[in-house]
């Protein structure tokens, strides 16, 4: 299969073609970190899948796809996390969520070959994915209301929001506030490249997390970097993500 990467990180093009060399199974025919550039080569050049970033400055992949004069098999690389990935739940598509694993990878290619038997409209796709993943979705701002009070607290200062006592807080310089949304709808409205649910009970501001170590039952805890030295537990189920959402590479 023929195979073109658009991401405007350079090491990650690299290190996407390594991978997809590795497999055998796809001869990358270019690249670029200029989705301009990359609206050119495919008016040009037929391939079978396009790996292609989401977050771009200048044209986002959605808007490139927008931009195509005919229809090609979609492959997302992107840093959103698990719910906002929902949005990827069409046949036609697939995604592979930074870093990029070599398993992962296999399967994309094996759905990416299914899909190119399969006529799709990629444009609406990209319409509709755009649509899902709105950053008009997400919160930058929350009130916290206490009494006549209201507090309002910038999202990304915020180092993590829990649950107790059927109450939900939003933790932030060394204070808990009191907010009225649940953590399932903040984790709808959160930006998904900086927050991630780590617990039921739990969502993490990603660039607050100093620390993962051992817990005495044997799971896992974060040691976050705010005032307190905060520390949560991490649910077995959602481990592998948070370290592939912090850069940590599986041990071989």
């Amino acid at each position: 299969m023929r195979a073109y990467i658009v991401d405007d990180e350079r090491l990650a093009v690299h290190r996407l073609a390594r991978l997809l060399d590795a497999t055998g199974r796809v001869t990358v025919v270019g690249s670029t970190t200029d989705p301009e550039a990359a609206v050119g080569f495919l008016h040009g050049h037929e391939v079978d899948i396009l790996f292609l970033d989401i977050q771009m400055p200048g044209l986002t992949g959605f808007q490139l796809l927008e931009r195509l004069d005919r229809d090609v098999t979609v492959i997302f690389t992107t840093a959103y996390d698990r719910y906002a990935l929902d949005a990827f739940a069409v046949n036609s598509i697939d995604y592979l969520l930074k870093p990029i694993d070599p398993e992962r990878l296999a399967r994309a290619l094996d759905k990416a070959e299914r899909m190119t038997l399969q006529p799709h409209d990629v444009r609406a796709l990209a319409r509709e994915l755009a649509a899902a993943l709105s950053p008009t979705r997400r919160l930058e701002r929350i009130a916290s209301r206490v009494g006549e009070r209201t507090t309002i607290l910038d999202v990304a200062r915020v180092s993590h929001f829990v649950s107790k006592d059927k109450l939900t807080f939003a933790c932030a310089g060394g204070r808990e506030h009191v907010v009225d949304l649940t953590l399932s709808e903040l984790e709808a409205r959160l930006d998904p490249r900086r927050f991630a649910r780590i617990h039921r009970a739990t969502i993490v501001n990603i660039p607050f997390v100093q620390e993962l170590f051992p817990a005495v039952d044997g799971g896992v805890q974060v040691r976050l970097k705010d005032e307190g030295k905060t520390e949560l537990s991490v649910a077995r189920d959602r481990v592998r993500e948070l370290k592939d959402r912090l850069g940590i590479q599986r041990r071989a």
